[in-house]
């Protein structure tokens, strides 16, 4: 989402080289770009000013130390200013209220509340919640189907509706139910309409009144851009919203959502979407987001985020394979891709290493998904047998795996080429083999303890 604004603010360093000092006249050319990338980005134009404003005050006469180069604390106060901008700090559910805490989503049509709510449903499962999930949309044929069929996948409890019942009796009865089978969360997903009417907020409002929410959630699309931030204005106006969500995040939305819905709403973005499958929801960090902005990365959403998808199990078991010396195969190596893709693949993980943004265009090509898949293929083509043990394939094999496969007899060629690179360096590694590499490469790199 940020990538646009991410590759015009990347320069900011260059432009400040050899400065002592921070002024008026050398931060000039750099605000311009700023303000560029932000209007670029479809931020608000109040909040464009504002944040320009509190840059420039903070960055004339700013020392630079000696350790420092100009760029870098200039680019430390931007940092400073975009957290701030987007609320400091994450701000958490509360659900610190007596069972059931109810959650009520908002939206418009099409921002993907639905999904969203068994998303949610998802992140509190994993946080020992008793979930039950409810549609109050009556209108739209599909929801009520739709969100039975979500909450399913998520492994959470789902309330049945009918679209011939009132929606505000849908959610009263749905919050009893909770109440009477002792549901730590109720997440009531609210009907939404193409634009912003007074009906739709009048029966929003009933619902609200009903349930009493703990978290009133505005559901917005960030392709929207700044309309995003006037719409939850409008919504806020009618319901003490408490959060809001962005979702499709990992489309080419240009972030001006992220960057304006905290300032003109005064409510925080709680959780970002970043992609279709159900696991794709992640709470909102303004300060890593900042960072990802500038192109510092996110390591520590990227370490989150392997504790919560790697398999430990396998990765252990790899590890003692690799202690041990014994044989690293390609239903080894085929997991490895397959973890890859659940962190979100390769570009999910250069978008959180520092220093990725500054790829070429070229090199940033060449990071693609599909070449993981492909090989994924390769081997979910090959019988068992074939791959525990690789060295047996050969010629009229090749030819069955590459057919059935879809690929040609050149990729399964390549595919065993990197397996056997693998399998290698995994011997380097064991019986000793990396005290060995560092002891040889002793001399050459001080300090080290061999």
């Amino acid at each position: 989402m940020f990538d646009n604004l991410s590759k015009r603010l990347g320069g900011l360093l260059d432009g400040l080289k050899g400065q002592g000092r921070l002024t008026e006249d050398n931060i000039k050319d750099a605000l311009r770009e700023v303000r560029m990338a932000l209007l670029e980005a479809d931020v608000a134009l109040p909040v464009v000013r504002e944040f320009i404003k509190d840059v420039r005050e903070r960055a004339v006469g700013a020392e630079v130390a000696k350790s420092l180069q100009p760029g870098q604390v200039f680019v430390k106060i931007v940092n400073d200013e975009l957290t701030r901008l987007m609320g400091s700090e994450n701000a958490e559910l509360d659900l610190a209220a007596r069972p059931p805490a109810v959650i009520l989503m908002a939206g418009l049509q099409g921002a993907g509340k639905t999904t969203t709510a068994g998303k949610l449903g998802r992140w509190l499962k994993q946080k020992k919640k008793k979930v039950l999930v409810v549609s109050a949309d009556v209108y739209r044929p599909a929801a009520i189907d739709q969100l039975e069929t979500v909450a399913k996948q998520v492994g959470v409890d789902f309330f049945p509706s009918t679209s011939d019942q009132d929606p505000v009796e849908i959610a009263k009865a749905a919050r009893k139910e909770a109440e009477l089978k002792f549901y730590d969360v109720l997440i009531v997903d609210t009907a939404g309409r193409l634009h912003v009417d007074e009906e739709m907020m009048g029966e929003v409002a009933r619902i609200h009144g009903a349930v009493d929410p703990v978290e009133t959630l505005f559901v917005v699309d960030s392709m929207t851009g700044q309309d995003a931030a006037n719409t939850a204005q409008a919504f806020h106006e009618q319901l003490p919203l408490t959060g809001v969500i962005l979702t499709k995040a990992d489309g080419d939305a240009r972030g001006g959502a992220a960057l304006s819905v905290r300032q003109v709403t005064g409510k925080p973005i709680k959780f970002l979407g970043v992609g279709e499958k159900l696991d794709a929801l992640e709470p909102f960090h303004p300060d890593r987001i900042a960072s990802r902005i500038l192109g510092m990365g996110d390591v520590v959403s990227l370490v989150e985020q392997a504790q919560e998808t790697v398999d430990a199990d396998k990765a252990r078991e790899l590890a003692d394979k690799v202690r041990s010396g014994k044989g690293f195969t390609l239903e080894d190596m085929r997991d490895q891709f397959n973890q890859m893709l659940k962190m979100g693949g390769m570009g999910g993980l250069m978008d959180k290493l520092p220093g990725m943004g500054k790829l070429g265009a070229d090199a940033q090509k060449h990071i693609d998904d599909k070449d993981i898949k492909r090989m994924i293929a390769i081997i979910d083509s090959m019988t068992p047998g074939e791959r525990q043990r690789p060295d047996i394939i050969k010629g009229s094999r090749k030819r069955r795996i590459a057919n059935g496969s879809g690929m040609q007899v050149q990729d399964v060629n390549r595919l065993l080429k990197q397996y056997r690179d693998m399998r290698d360096m995994m011997k380097k590694l064991s019986g000793g083999g990396m005290k060995k590499m560092m002891r040889s490469m002793k001399g050459r790199m001080p300090g080290l303890p061999f």
